[in-house]
């Protein structure tokens, strides 16, 4: 009988070839590991988190974050699991924004809306390795360049995406930006979560969800925010106490929960940013006992359920990925910040340094 145990790789980091895209360009991978027993797997295709590995309360390790075995799988149908999302994440209403008086028009990949960069953004893009290192701890260094006019974005943004394993069960993605234009700048990790395991068939609805928010931000029927800051008091949408995602998904008695077929909106941690990481979304698993805090310096987190997940998509452990199987938190600025001034602002100029840091921490209730 073959042993399907997950077992980590020795302390470190540890970069192989990962697959090939269709013009012959290599595609590698870069795992880091902790003496912990914990790891996380990185693509250079779209700066990719396409694995982590954590233990749970009985110390049986399992990989928490959903994806492809492949990178066939992934080029075949685009799902954004763990993909590094930018210029833009995600969306600008109708891809129109003026900047500095100029009217842009950028590509509508999202019915009628830009979402997440465009159809050519950061998460398609190979991007280059710079440094794998194991000490002081491991980590990964890439780089990306999004030339002038990319997606219909002005300025040549210069990206790096840096993950690092730390020893206390952290994992920090640190992304830096510099542009020679004035342009529009709002990045994120796309990364989708189920700390059961991403092939457990009970998939994430039972996982218990608290968001620190008191407001968050309704939207039209295409998914774009009103511009109204709700109260979530009395609705669905209050995880200011640990509350478990099902309890309230499927409450079709509030209109957002319909528009979205569930959770997929943005909720509001803070009105601007952070000079460092702050909480902005936890998870635990009961079942496992497995926890995840998502801190970042941004103000705001999109939650989503996995709505749209149709069981088209097959992920790592051979299972297909269906509704509510895995759920994205993804801190970030508001969505369609461009035209909503009252939502702050994401551009960056000339000589301005673009950063948003993220630490998803790992760990194991008893």
């Amino acid at each position: 009988m073959k042993d399907t145990t997950l077992r980590n790789p020795a302390p470190g980091a540890h970069r192989s070839l990962f697959g090939h895209l269709p013009d012959g360009r290599a595609v590698e991978a870069v795992t880091l590991v902790s003496s912990r027993g914990i790891s996380a797997t990185i693509l250079a295709y779209g700066a990719t988190l396409q694995s982590v590995i954590v233990p749970g309360r009985d110390g049986v390790l399992a990989d928490v974050t959903l994806g492809h075995a492949t990178l066939q799988e992934y080029l075949a149908q685009p799902q954004y699991f763990g993909s590094s999302v930018g210029r833009v994440a995600n969306r600008i209403a109708g891809g129109r924004f003026i900047l500095d008086g100029q009217n842009y028009q950028v590509p509508c990949n999202n019915g009628l809306n830009a979402l997440h960069g465009g159809p050519g953004g950061f998460d398609k893009a190979l991007w280059t390795i710079l440094e794998v290192a194991a000490e002081p701890e491991p980590r990964v260094v890439l780089a990306h360049v999004s030339p002038d006019g990319d997606e219909g974005f002005p300025g040549e943004l210069r990206v790096t995406a840096t993950y690092a394993l730390r020893e206390n069960g952290e994992l920090a993605i640190d992304y830096a930006a510099a542009s020679d234009r004035p342009t529009l700048v709002n990045m994120t990790n796309h990364a989708y979560w189920n700390l059961a395991g991403e092939g457990a068939p009970g998939g994430a609805m039972n996982h218990v969800l608290t968001i620190p928010a008191e407001h968050f931000l309704p939207t039209d029927e295409t998914a774009i925010p009103t511009g109204e800051f709700a109260l979530v008091e009395g609705t669905p949408f209050d995880f200011r106490t640990p509350t478990a995602i099902g309890a309230r998904v499927r409450d079709a008695s509030h209109p957002q929960i319909r528009i979205g077929t569930g959770y997929d909106h943005n909720w509001v941690v803070a009105r601007e940013r952070s000079a460092a990481p702050r909480l902005v979304a936890r998870l635990v698993d009961p079942g496992s006992g497995r926890s995840l805090d998502v801190l970042s310096t941004e103000p705001g987190v999109q939650f989503y359920s996995g709505n749209f997940l149709d069981g088209s998509s097959v992920g790592k452990a051979g299972q297909c990925y269906r509704m509510g199987d895995g759920v994205a938190l993804e801190p970030q600025m508001f969505p369609d910040t461009p035209n909503r001034p009252e939502f702050g602002s994401i551009r960056l100029a000339p000589g301005e340094a673009y950063r948003h840091a993220i630490i998803f921490r790992f760990g194991a209730e008893g």
